[in-house]
């Protein structure tokens, strides 16, 4: 670790810490006549009786034995940073191609208003979402700053809720930012809420996805989705979706401040690639990007990000963002090729059956 080097290990946190992110390495054992020792970096959540609750990036959270600390200290804020080798923003690349800055509770914002629910009610500071099961996005918690009652109290009546409407309670959690929610990410786990879904939310500069020199004419965008554009897309959930939900879905997705549908046609006619845009402000949000099976590899998903680019840029925004799940290697790689880099990441918690709320 770095405050290792040229330097004796210290531990130079305390209770007063709880809250902050720190770094911290602990000794896990010793074979073969070597002590072995294990690094943990995220949020200080809680220390109580000898024991370091310290939730990390990804929302899992760590335990660790007062006893067998061997050197900790608090760090700053992480930046965003580009996977696989791709620039980041202090390289010294062009400007242009830097990403913008912005706090997770902007980004929550702006994206809970990009995608928004049909249903929504206000607990304390918290937004409870429902759109008749259609995206996990549209039927959850967002906590955004306090419930107004203690925890225990504010996940007895978000159960409530939910349970009217035939839905789980779900909570999403920000992790991996100095404004997320490592702590109610470590609460909700000591209460049986299972995680699931990780996420990572990332952001690049507007302009250069917009900067390709391709035809773009190719790409028709439309305020609303056509047949077409739903038929690739079939994120309802059902085989053959019912009236009802392709109304819900029709609800959540035509939302927000400047919503704009792309669509690319194959030479047989049928459906090749589509996405979606929502402007808002300085932000153009993109999501739904999908290539049917036979138009893969040839470069459409890159045309339809230019496209909607191109459009967000008309409309003045000048930043983007989106959310891949953690998991999706193949989307990861694409973005980090545009520019993306990593900003921070969410899950989602859900109420086991029968369990603590």
């Amino acid at each position: 670790m770095e405050f290792l080097a040229g330097g004796r290990a210290e531990v130079r946190i305390t209770r007063a810490d709880v809250g902050k992110r720190v770094s911290v390495r602990r000794l896990t054992g010793a074979g073969a006549g070597a002590l072995a020792f294990t690094d943990a970096v995220g949020v200080l959540t809680s220390w109580d009786q000898g024991v370091l609750s310290i939730t990390r990036r990804s929302g899992e959270t760590v335990r660790i034995e007062e006893s067998a600390l061997v050197a900790a200290k608090v760090v700053p804020d992480r930046p965003a940073t580009a996977r696989h080798g791709a620039a980041h923003p202090s390289s010294g690349e062009p400007a242009r191609r830097r990403g913008p800055a912005a706090t997770a509770l902007e980004l929550q914002t702006v994206a809970a208003r990009g995608w928004p629910a049909v249903e929504t009610a206000r607990l304390g500071e918290w937004t409870l979402r429902a759109s008749g099961g259609f995206t996990r996005r549209a039927n959850s918690v967002l906590p955004l700053g306090d419930p107004g009652v203690p925890l225990e109290t504010a996940l007895e009546r978000i159960g409530q809720w939910y349970d009217e409407r035939g839905l789980p309670p779900v909570i999403v959690v920000a992790t991996g930012r100095a404004d997320t929610g490592e702590r109610l990410a470590a609460e909700l786990a000591e209460r049986g809420w299972t995680d699931e879904r990780h996420t990572t939310v990332r952001i690049a500069a507007l302009a250069p996805l917009a900067d390709t020199g391709a035809d773009l004419s190719r790409v028709a965008l439309s305020r609303e989705p056509g047949a077409d554009w739903l038929a690739l897309y079939n994120r309802t959930g059902e085989a053959e979706p019912s009236a009802e939900a392709t109304r819900t879905a029709l609800q959540v997705l035509t939302g927000g401040p400047s919503v704009w549908f792309a669509t690319v046609h194959g030479a047989d006619g049928g459906t090749a690639a589509i996405g979606r845009l929502v402007v808002d402000g300085r932000w153009a949000g993109f999501a739904a990007l999908e290539v049917a099976p036979a138009a893969r590899r040839q470069g459409l998903a890159t045309l339809v990000m230019a496209a909607l680019a191109e459009r967000a840029l008309e409309e003045g925004a000048s930043a983007a963002y989106l959310q891949v799940e953690a998991d999706n290697a193949g989307a990861l790689a694409f973005y980090d090729r545009l520019g993306f880099t990593d900003h921070h990441g969410y899950h989602y918690r859900r109420a086991l059956p029968g369990g603590r709320r």
